[in-house]
């Protein structure tokens, strides 16, 4: 399937592609993690657009968007950054509040542009992400805290471990071409520095700060997660509803860290009323 993000828009450190399907009188923001990019909503948001107008975008150092050495690439920037975008699609009122889907260091980033920039939400579905607690952990803590040595690794042997760790996301395994898609911004000389980059600056210190903020969240929530989640097992999902009770947690079973890729229809079924 052919994906495309046609507009740009310049954020601080570079530009920010995205696109807008459909023409529903309600928004929808789709929000991706690391390391992957909005090619993950590719048959979630147009079947949602039949309803729904429907916002996806590369984050910044992701996907289409702009990769550079110096980018803050944080949650906290990333966050204000979405909160920027929000405003750039004039999604920033009562009336206009979009609902917002997020996966992986996306529910980091939403939150944090809820809870402490700002943001409008109509209502947020969170699944097998990054939300608060101990998550620096496995593959992505040995990536952050000993970047210098694997910025070094020759060229064949990163393409073997970004391959390898992408593949640990989901239970399925992916369809043909989907794995190459994802590994092709992180490949060369520019995209091994962009994917280490990136994962070097993700760190708790960026989500504890809304983590006592989280019980008061007052629009509607749902949480589903992936009962075969390798990247965030299912601990993580209780942590977030431990400390979201307000909002229903829902298990796919038979399913990894991307329900985009394992569980597509149930994820829909989720997010269409």
């Amino acid at each position: 399937m052919t994906w495309e993000l046609p507009e740009s828009v310049e954020v601080d450190g570079g530009a920010v592609r995205w696109a807008k399907l459909g023409n529903g009188e309600r928004a929808i923001v789709l929000v991706h993690g690391t390391p992957y990019s909005s090619f993950l909503w590719r048959e979630i948001a147009p079947a949602l657009a039949e309803r729904y107008t429907v916002y996806v975008f590369d984050q910044l150092g992701y996907g289409y968007s702009e990769q550079a050495e110096g980018q803050d690439l944080t949650l906290a920037a990333q966050a204000r950054r979405f909160a920027g975008l929000l405003r750039y699609w004039e999604l920033d009122t009562a009336e206009s509040a979009p609902a917002v889907v997020a996966n992986d260091i996306g529910g980091a980033v939403v939150l944090r542009a809820l809870l402490l920039e700002g943001a409008r939400f109509r209502d947020l579905t969170l699944f097998d992400c990054v939300s608060g607690g101990p998550w620096e952990r496995g593959l992505f803590a040995l990536m952050r805290n000993h970047h210098e040595v694997f910025e070094q690794l020759p060229g064949y042997a990163h393409e073997a471990l970004v391959s390898a760790h992408l593949r640990n996301a989901t239970h399925a395994g992916f369809r043909p071409g989907v794995l190459e898609t994802f590994l092709q911004p992180w490949l060369g000389p520019s995209g091994q520095a962009a994917y280490y980059r990136q994962y070097r600056q993700l760190a708790q210190a960026d989500t504890e700060p809304f983590e006592a903020l989280l019980s008061g969240i007052d629009i509607p929530v749902q949480l589903l997660w992936g009962r075969q989640d390798k990247i965030l097992p299912p601990e993580y999902g209780h942590w977030l509803h431990e400390h979201l009770p307000q909002a229903p947690l829902y298990w796919i079973e038979d399913a990894g860290h991307l329900l985009q890729e394992d569980a597509p229809a149930r994820l829909l079924a989720h997010l269409l009323p």
